[in-house]
C-alpha cells in the first residue's frame, strides 16, 4: 500500500485506483513519530483535486474543507453526491483522514474508520489573568458563537488560583458578550458553551499536576483523536517550566500538540534565541505560534488585498512614487498599573520591535509566490534583513510627565508604585527606518509610539512624492504636504481607508481643497469586526501559520533593535519628558524634519 505523505501531496499524483493516506504525526516532543494509515478507495481527481491555499472564503464550515498537513485545501461542496464507486470525504485536518466508505463504515484494509473521530481541547495556561478574562476566553466563545469550533471540543483553563469549575465559568461569564447580528440565541449559546469549559489548579512546573490534566483531557476526548492546543497566557520567565512539563506529561498521544506564546519573546537577541533554544527542546518549530495580536487585526490583514489585489496601488508602491511612510502608534493612558512590567521593557520592546515592525515588513515586502504561510513569512524575513540596524541618531525618546488640564492631574510615569523614582524607560520612541533594497532604497520609513498622548490611534500613513511640473503649483504654493497625495489605513479605531487628493473648490475661481475618498468600515460594513484574537486562535486551531511569527523572522526582528537597545541603556539616555495627554516631546518633530517628513497625525482628518 503506497504511502500518501505531503511530498506525494505535492506532487498531485492522484490514481483512480486504491491508495492510502499515512499521516505522519508527532507527539509535542517533535521526537517520536508513528504513522496513522487510512485506505482511500477510487478517488476521482476530477472532483476532489487538491489546489495549494493559505485562506477559505468561509473559515467556519469545517465539514466543508480538507486540509493537509503540508497546507493542500480541497473544498467539498455538500450538496455533490459521490457516485456509487467514489468515497466521500468528510475531514481532513492537519494530516488526519477522515472517510466514510460505503456501508458498513470498514475500508478496504478492514479498519473500524469511525475510531478516528478527532476533538480539539484547549488549554489556556494562566487563566485566572486579565488577557484570559478579558481576551482568549470571549475569543474562543465568539468563535463557538459564529460556529468556528468543531464539533467536539473542550477548553480547560489551569493556573495556580484555587477554583472550581464553576467558579471559572462565573468569572468568564462577566466578559462574555454576543455578536451585535445574532442575539437571539445569546443566552443558550453562553450556557452550552459554559459548559465545555473546566478548570484545574496546579503548579506550572509541576509535571504531576499535568499529568493530572492529561488525564482530565482523556476524560472529555473520550477516545477520540486528541488534537491539544495550549495557549501560555504567563509571564516570559515561566514559558520553559509550563511548556516542558506540558510536552513531558500531557501532549497528545496520537494527535497534534501546538502551543501559542504570547510576547515578549525575549529581552534583546541573545535572550530570545536562548528562549527559542529552550522551547525547541520540547517542540519542533511548526507547533510554536508566536501570537502577535497586530497581526490579526483587520487592517493589517487587509494590507496584502489592498496591495495586491488592486491595480491602482502596487504600481505605485515604490520609492518612485512614495517619499515616505509612518507607522503611528499612540494611546491616551499610561502605564495604569502595569509599569513594573512596562519598566523592564519599555515602548520600543513593548510595541516597536513587534507591532509596528511586524506591519511594515507586510507593508514593504516583495509579492509572495503565494499566499501559503511559508512564501509570505519568507518574504517578511527577506525585508527585515534588508533593512539597517537602528542607529542612535535616528532614535527619540521621552517618557510622560505630571500634568493637570482642566482641573484634572494626570500622573507622570513615575508616580506609578511600581516605577523606580529614578527610571529612564521611555514611554514614548520615534525612530527612522531605511530598507536597502532596490524598490525602496532612500525611502525613510518613520515609527513613533507612545503612551499617555493625545488621543488612541494606530495607522500607516503613506505619503507620495509631488506632481512633477504641477501645473496647480501657483494655486497650493509652497505647501509640499498639500501637494502630494496621502493614503491613510487606520488600523484602531473606527477602521478606515482614505486616500487624500487635491480637488477644485466649487465656484468661479480656481481654488483648490484637499479632500478624503474615505472608505469607512462601519459605514460600509454592517457586520461586526472581529477581535484580533479570533483569527489567530482559529488559525491556531486549523495550523494556519500565516499570522504567527517564525523564529528567523524573529532572530532578524531583533537583530534592528539589540545596538540601540544596549547602546541606550549603557550610556543612560535621559529621555525627553512630555506633557501626559500632550502630542509628544518635540525630539519627535526633529528627528522628522532632518528627513524632510511632517508627521502626518498632526492635522486633524475628517
Amino acid at each position: 500500500m503506497t504511502s500518501l505523505s505531503s511530498s506525494t501531496m505535492g506532487a498531485r499524483s492522484y490514481g483512480p485506483s486504491s491508495s492510502s493516506a499515512c499521516s505522519n504525526l508527532s507527539p509535542m516532543s517533535g521526537h517520536h513519530h508513528y504513522h496513522q494509515c487510512v485506505a482511500i478507495s477510487s478517488i476521482s481527481p476530477k472532483r476532489y483535486g487538491p489546489r495549494k491555499v493559505s485562506m477559505q472564503s468561509n473559515r467556519c464550515l469545517f465539514s466543508n474543507v480538507i486540509r493537509m498537513q503540508d497546507g493542500v485545501v480541497g473544498d467539498v461542496a455538500t450538496t455533490v453526491t459521490p457516485s456509487e464507486n467514489e468515497t466521500p470525504f468528510k475531514n481532513l485536518k492537519d494530516g488526519f483522514l477522515s472517510v466514510t466508505p460505503p456501508e458498513e463504515g470498514i475500508d478496504a484494509a478492514g479498519f473500524n474508520i469511525n475510531e478516528g473521530k478527532s476533538t480539539v481541547s484547549i488549554t489556556v495556561v494562566g487563566a485566572s489573568g486579565d488577557l484570559a478574562k478579558k481576551k482568549i476566553f470571549p475569543a474562543l466563545f465568539a468563535l463557538y458563537y459564529e460556529g468556528c469550533l468543531p464539533e467536539h471540543f473542550t477548553i480547560f483553563g489551569y493556573a495556580r488560583s484555587k477554583m472550581t469549575d464553576a467558579e471559572l465559568r462565573n468569572m468568564v461569564s462577566r466578559t462574555l458578550t454576543c455578536r451585535i447580528d445574532k442575539r437571539e440565541n445569546c443566552d443558550e449559546k453562553m450556557e452550552q458553551f459554559l459548559k465545555r469549559c473546566f478548570y484545574l489548579s496546579g503548579q506550572y512546573d509541576s509535571q504531576e499536576n499535568f499529568a493530572d490534566l492529561d488525564r482530565k483531557l482523556k476524560e472529555h476526548e473520550a477516545g477520540r483523536v486528541s488534537n491539544r492546543l495550549f495557549y501560555l497566557s504567563v509571564p516570559p520567565n515561566i514559558f520553559i517550566d509550563a511548556v516542558r512539563c506540558a510536552s513531558l506529561s500531557a501532549s497528545s498521544a496520537n494527535g497534534w500538540t501546538r502551543v501559542i506564546v504570547e510576547k515578549p519573546f525575549g529581552r534583546d537577541s541573545d535572550s530570545s534565541a536562548a528562549l527559542t533554544r529552550a522551547l525547541k527542546q520540547y517542540l519542533d518549530e511548526d507547533q510554536i505560534f508566536r501570537i502577535d495580536h497586530y497581526l490579526g487585526k483587520e487592517l493589517v490583514e487587509n494590507l496584502s488585498v489592498l496591495r495586491f489585489s488592486n491595480l491602482i496601488f502596487e504600481p505605485l508602491w515604490s520609492r518612485q512614487y512614495i517619499r515616505n511612510v509612518q507607522l503611528i502608534f499612540s494611546e491616551d493612558f499610561g502605564t495604569e498599573g502595569r509599569g513594573g512590567y512596562f519598566d523592564n521593557y519599555g515602548i520600543i520592546r513593548d510595541i516597536m520591535q513587534n507591532h509596528l515592525l511586524q506591519i511594515l515588513a507586510l507593508f514593504a515586502m516583495e509579492t509572495p509566490v503565494s499566499l501559503d504561510a511559508e512564501d509570505i513569512r519568507n518574504e517578511k524575513v527577506k525585508v527585515l534583513r534588508s533593512m539597517r540596524p537602528l542607529q542612535l541618531e535616528d532614535v527619540a525618546i521621552a517618557q510622560y510627565k505630571s500634568h493637570t488640564r482642566g482641573g484634572v492631574t494626570y500622573p507622570a510615569y513615575k508616580d506609578d508604585k511600581a516605577v523606580p523614582k529614578d527610571s529612564l524607560t521611555p514611554t514614548f520612541a520615534a525612530a527612522a527606518f531605511f530598507i536597502d533594497n532596490a524598490r525602496w532604497d532612500g525611502v525613510p520609513f518613520l515609527m513613533k509610539a507612545g503612551k499617555a498622548l493625545h488621543n488612541r490611534r494606530t495607522e500607516i500613513r503613506v505619503q507620495f512624492r509631488h506632481v512633477p511640473g504641477n501645473l496647480y503649483k501657483r494655486n497650493i504654493g509652497t505647501d509640499l504636504d498639500l501637494a502630494t497625495n496621502e493614503l491613510v489605513i487606520r488600523v484602531q479605531p473606527d477602521e478606515a481607508i482614505y486616500l487624500k487628493i487635491n480637488n477644485k473648490v466649487p465656484g468661479l475661481g480656481m481654488r483648490l481643497d484637499r479632500s478624503n475618498l474615505n472608505l469607512l468600515y462601519s459605514a460600509r460594513y454592517s457586520k461586526e469586526i472581529p477581535d484580533a484574537y479570533e483569527r489567530l486562535l482559529l488559525d491556531a486551531i486549523e495550523g494556519e501559520r500565516r499570522l504567527f511569527i517564525r523564529s528567523d523572522e524573529l532572530d532578524a526582528a531583533w537583530s534592528l533593535f539589540t545596538p540601540v537597545l544596549k547602546e541606550l541603556e549603557e550610556k543612560k539616555i535621559v529621555p525627553e519628558y512630555y506633557p501626559y495627554g500632550s502630542r509628544g516631546p518635540v525630539g519627535a518633530h526633529y528627528l522628522a524634519a532632518r528627513y524632510k517628513v511632517r508627521w502626518g497625525d498632526l492635522e486633524v482628518d475628517q
